[in-house]
């Protein structure tokens, strides 16, 4: 377990400033680099905020992939999401767009703990804390400072987890109403886990969207690769075998071009073509919300 995430991905600890990412900071970086501004000593000015929340800011578009992490520059996610024109939710009204950039920030895997967490820790220690991190990075070989990764596992807690009862606290972490982390109390330490309740929140269009991204498919994909494989729509969405069962149903029947078969009791989503673009998928569901 855990081979092909481990063996094929370079890790990254940090850089977030200790701050989690507030709902309206993605907005707001975009609007500033779509302006043609780069990311410097004045920025502070520019953006409103200190000067370790405009690293923070910086650092928040590129893990949810707003801009690439070379150049700068805004991507299509980002276009498609705040686009001043044509962006489907500026203002991230469509709880939607919240599983989108959930999707976004483990793939992307800029900021790594996240991919970690869903894809692995989930998965082996169903109740988890930060020394189970640190344990299962030491038992992978992963280079990391200890310190370094304990400040990430709080950011991402102050992520998922809000102990506010607002949910509409724009102090709560940007991806906290999706409540996909529930703390559990013990007596002698907090632990946390990860489970979906709101699998029903989640259009088959995003599920698509997020199968169609993933190079690494062909024209059939068994039940099982999109389980349990790294950065599946089962892992990051934390979908249990018949949810997942449920969905790939209902994206078969919504789309001729896309089979949910099972022979000899091996189950495979199986696309009569790859023609399908997966951004055109998802703006005609935003379309269609209007």
């Amino acid at each position: 377990m855990g081979v092909d995430i481990l063996e094929e991905k370079k890790y990254i600890f940090s850089g977030h400033e200790t701050f989690h990412c507030k709902g309206f900071w993605l907005k707001k970086g975009y609007d500033y680099v779509k302006q043609g501004r780069k990311f410097i000593d004045e920025s502070c000015i520019s953006l409103g905020v200190g000067r370790n929340m405009v690293s923070s800011i910086r650092f928040w578009l590129k893990a949810f992939n707003i801009i690439d992490q070379q150049n700068e520059e805004i991507t299509p996610l980002g276009n498609f999401i705040f686009n001043e024109n044509n962006g489907v939710d500026k203002y991230l009204e469509n709880e939607t767009t919240l599983w989108l950039l959930h999707f976004s920030l483990i793939q992307t895997n800029f900021s790594s703990i996240y991919s970690i967490i869903f894809n692995e820790i989930r998965k082996t220690k169903p109740e988890f804390n930060k020394s189970n991190l640190i344990a299962f990075l030491n038992e992978h070989n992963v280079s990391f400072n200890e310190n370094t990764v304990n400040k990430d596992f709080s950011v991402l807690t102050r992520t998922y987890f809000s102990k506010s009862n607002d949910k509409e606290d724009s102090f709560s972490g940007i991806l906290s109403s999706l409540e996909l982390l529930e703390e559990i109390k013990h007596k002698d330490s907090n632990k946390y886990i990860i489970h979906n309740k709101k699998t029903n929140s989640i259009p088959v269009e995003l599920l698509l969207f997020c199968i169609l991204e993933n190079d690494k498919y062909g024209l059939s994909i068994s039940h099982k690769s999109l389980s349990g494989d790294a950065n599946s729509i089962g892992n990051i969405f934390a979908m249990n075998n018949d949810q997942l069962d449920e969905k790939l149903t209902e994206l078969s029947s919504l789309y001729k071009e896309i089979n949910y078969t099972s022979n000899s009791g091996v189950k495979e989503l199986q696309f009569k073509n790859k023609n399908l673009n997966s951004y055109s998928i998802l703006r005609d569901y935003y379309e269609n919300q209007a």
